[in-house]
Parts: C-alpha cells; sequence; structure tokens
C-alpha cells in the first residue's frame, strides 16, 4: 500500500469517529483534517470535498463488511449464521455501527448526499435477505414469502444495532440477532 493509500484510510477513519460524534450535517472537514494532523487544504488534496470524503467512508464500510463476509466464507453459500457473524464483529466496531446509523438516519431527506446510496443499499439489501431466506430452507408460511420477510430481517437488523448503540449494556445486538434466527428456524 503506498503512502498516499495510507494517508486516505486513515483519514476516512477519522472521518467514521467525527461522524459519529458529530453527524453528517456537522461533521467538517475541518475536523476530519485535525484528527489526522492536516489542515483543510491538505486534507483536501485527497478528498476535494466533504461528499467526495463521504462516498469514501461509505464504500470503505461496504468493504470491510464484504471482506468480513469473504473470511468467512464462499459467499455464493452464504448463510444466516454468517450475517449473525457480521452483526457481532460489528459490535466491536462502534464507531462504524455509530457512523453508519446517523448517516443512514440523516439521508432519508433527498437533499442529503448520501440519500440515493442507502436507497440502493437497502434496495439491494432486501433483495440479498430474501435470496438467503429462500436459500435456508425456511418453512415459512405460504402467505409469507421470502420478500416480504426480507424487509422485516433488515429492520431486525437495524433496529438491534440502534438499540444496542443506546444502551449497549441493555442490549446484546449478537445474541439478540442470534436469537431472532431461531425464531425462524435458522440457527444454521
Amino acid at each position: 500500500m503506498t503512502r498516499a493509500a495510507r494517508r486516505r484510510d486513515e483519514i476516512v477513519r477519522a472521518a467514521f469517529d467525527v461522524i459519529a460524534e458529530r453527524g453528517y450535517q456537522r461533521a467538517s472537514l475541518a475536523a476530519v483534517a485535525e484528527r489526522v494532523g492536516l489542515t483543510q487544504q491538505g486534507l483536501m488534496h485527497y478528498f476535494p470535498s466533504k461528499e467526495h470524503l463521504l462516498a469514501a467512508v461509505l464504500a470503505a464500510r461496504d468493504e470491510w463488511d464484504l471482506l468480513r463476509m469473504e473470511s468467512r466464507g464462499d459467499l455464493s453459500r452464504l448463510r444466516l449464521a454468517q450475517v449473525a457473524d457480521l452483526v457481532e464483529y460489528n459490535q466491536g466496531r462502534r464507531a462504524i455501527a455509530q457512523a453508519y446509523t446517523v448517516l443512514s438516519a440523516d439521508s432519508v431527506t433527498e437533499a442529503h448526499p448520501a440519500h440515493d446510496y442507502f436507497v440502493r443499499r437497502y434496495h439491494v439489501l432486501r433483495r440479498q435477505m430474501a435470496l438467503l431466506l429462500e436459500q435456508q430452507g425456511i418453512d415459512l408460511p405460504a402467505e409469507l414469502p421470502a420478500e416480504r420477510l426480507a424487509p422485516l430481517l433488515v429492520a431486525v437488523l437495524d433496529g438491534l444495532q440502534l438499540q444496542w448503540l443506546l444502551a449497549p449494556d441493555e442490549v446484546d445486538m449478537s445474541e439478540s440477532f442470534r436469537d431472532f434466527l431461531h425464531l425462524l428456524g435458522a440457527d444454521g
């Protein structure tokens, strides 16, 4: 990895922290630059705008999750248990989980620079979860096909993450998600 690539990674990680603490709207390039020992102008050498930095933050989070999933096995044979493993892994990355939660909530307005990203991401995520549910061989009621259960699965993931962020001593995100999978009959 080149020195410039390492510096970009350092900036992206600092941006996660700043966004998690302040939200996207109140996060500034100057605050991120200060965290990595750069001037705002120096940071803009790597990311010419706040929107470019946001795109890098979102891409990095997806890349980290994908790398985690790939290291756990063949993605074509993905199982809900691997999703549970990812939930457990995210429990050890509080700042990243917090930044993602803040960004996804902020993005509900159409003017937000991450709005289109999250619309696409949730569309793809619902499709992926529906496929997982079908491949898992869960005995679903005829009136509740995988396509209708998938948004509920995504809601459980996001809702547990939010509750865990607000009350980490009361909510074990990983354990609760595994309990949900048990209720579905999708433990394995």
